[in-house]
């Protein structure tokens, strides 16, 4: 008879879950997770993963339009869009397997089903019921919800995904042929990541935004960089702006959008894309049954180590809360898991965890924007430094873009930093780290940056903010 109990049980697959499974693991744990549909979750299956292969093709595709600028010759270019999301999906399905692999490697129970939760003795009891309909209880010292969360819709008539002409992200990572138009309802990181792609492949972009600019998390000098580069390419951009009524034709569809000023304007596309954010999977659980928080799609925690104020039941990742980012929710859970073993552990600094956009040109960033520094009180210094002073950027033939940085003027603390331009998720793990060592900007004067690399700019950016920069 298979075993049901455990020292945890992790309800979800996804970054988060498998991650932290695998700590408790090493951690001595005994341990399972409870999946109901694929290993590595949404991130890996349906979102970070296989839209970054997406975007290397596309990366590529701009690549081979451009051949000419660095001496080489491309004729007849063209793509086969049933070949770019194979690829894309081989990606996916590899790392899934991958993840299933790393499951064995540390003999870690995995259960295919879907729970739901109900009072136990030492945490609450897991009931999984199979793919037959079949339930069994699993009993655990310590149940951690790795649940995640599914991109949320718009409640009106009309708005609601129908997988044909209004597309979330599923659909935009598997279309059967290349829309010729696209509108994207949303400007954040998923949806400017899609418009990107599809703009690069050809398609007619418009982007709609309900703020008053795009990629709103970012800091402000950004986003308007970023705009500029967009509209650059032919995307169009509107911002200020409220998709009111879709209207489905033979084989288009009509978005009635109007903007701040009560100005209004029919744009007729093919397919609309819906990227207005996520909402957490906490239905069906029993959560409410067993006195966990809910607030707006969330679990909300008693503290920064996961717990949920149940005996035993804790929540990481996109279930838990903002930031929604893998990189979130795996750390969260090993902060997680190594405070139930005991371990002297620190709650998660959420300034501390970067945010990257995989456009072109890319975007990354951590800590406060320049609005949020003053916000907060904090006399500044901010430095900047253009990829067009860059060596390495002008040989890539990628000289547009900028790096921030946000400093306490009495301290000298780096308190954000803030990129745009070619490989700048790549970067800026060096400013993150800067962040979790508490650095100053003396350290960062001092540290030698390699020549010729785009990372200079990160060093001259710094040198901008106590005015001694070089290149400019």
């Amino acid at each position: 008879m298979a075993e049901t109990a455990y020292d945890v049980i992790v309800i979800g697959g996804g970054p988060g879950g498998y991650v932290t499974a695998i700590r408790a693991a090493q951690l001595g744990f005994k341990t399972a997770v409870v999946e109901r549909e694929h290993m590595g979750g949404i991130c890996l299956n349906w979102g970070c993963i296989p839209t970054k292969a997406l975007l290397r093709t596309s990366e590529i595709y701009h690549l081979f339009h451009r051949a000419e600028e660095f001496g080489l010759k491309a004729e007849n270019i063209s793509f086969d869009i049933t070949k770019i999301v194979e690829r894309s999906r081989k990606v996916a399905k590899q790392l899934s397997s991958g993840v299933s692999g790393l499951m064995k490697k540390h003999k870690i129970t995995v259960i295919d089903g879907t729970a739901r939760l109900e009072k136990g003795a030492e945490a609450p009891k897991v009931i999984v019921k199979d793919k037959a309909g079949k339930d069994t209880t699993f009993t655990g010292k310590h149940v951690i919800l790795a649940t995640g969360a599914r991109a949320r819709t718009i409640p009106q008539a009309g708005l609601e995904p129908d997988g044909k002409f209004i597309w979330t992200y599923k659909e935009a990572l598997t279309p059967k042929e290349m829309p010729k138009s696209i509108l994207v309802i949303g400007s954040g990181a998923i949806g400017i990541e899609f418009a990107s792609f599809y703009k690069t492949l050809g398609a007619d972009v418009t982007v709609v935004e309900m703020v008053d600019r795009i990629l709103p998390a970012e800091d402000a000098e950004i986003s308007k960089f970023a705009e500029k580069q967009f509209k650059k390419q032919g995307m169009t951009i509107l911002t200020r702006t409220q998709v009111e009524k879709l209207e489905k034709g033979a084989s288009t569809i009509k978005a009635h959008v109007k903007d701040a000023k009560g100005k209004a304007q029919a744009i007729e596309v093919e397919k609309v894309i819906l990227a207005i954010g996520i909402t957490g999977n906490v239905e069906n659980l029993g959560l409410e049954e067993l006195g966990v928080t809910v607030d707006r799609g969330h679990v909300v925690l008693k503290n920064g180590f996961g717990e949920t104020g149940v005996k035993g039941l804790y929540a990481i990742g996109d279930v838990a809360g903002a930031p929604w980012l893998a990189h979130k929710a795996s750390h969260e859970g090993i902060i997680c898991v190594e405070k139930i073993a005991g371990k002297d552990v620190h709650p998660m600094i959420k300034e501390n965890i970067p945010g990257c956009t995989y456009c072109h040109p890319q975007v990354a960033s951590v800590g406060l924007s320049e609005a949020k520094a003053k916000e907060a009180g904090h006399e500044i210094r901010v430095g900047r430094f253009p990829f067009v002073g860059s060596g390495k950027a002008i040989a890539l033939g990628e000289d547009q873009g900028l790096i921030k940085t946000i400093f306490d003027k009495k301290t000298g603390e780096l308190l954000g930093a803030h990129m745009i331009g070619a490989e700048v998720t790549e970067l800026i793990h060096g400013f993150v780290i800067g962040k979790t060592l508490e650095t100053t900007e003396a350290e960062l004067m001092h540290t030698i940056f390699p020549h010729p690399t785009l990372s200079e700019a990160m060093h001259e950016s710094v040198l901008d903010a106590y005015d001694q920069v070089v290149h400019i």
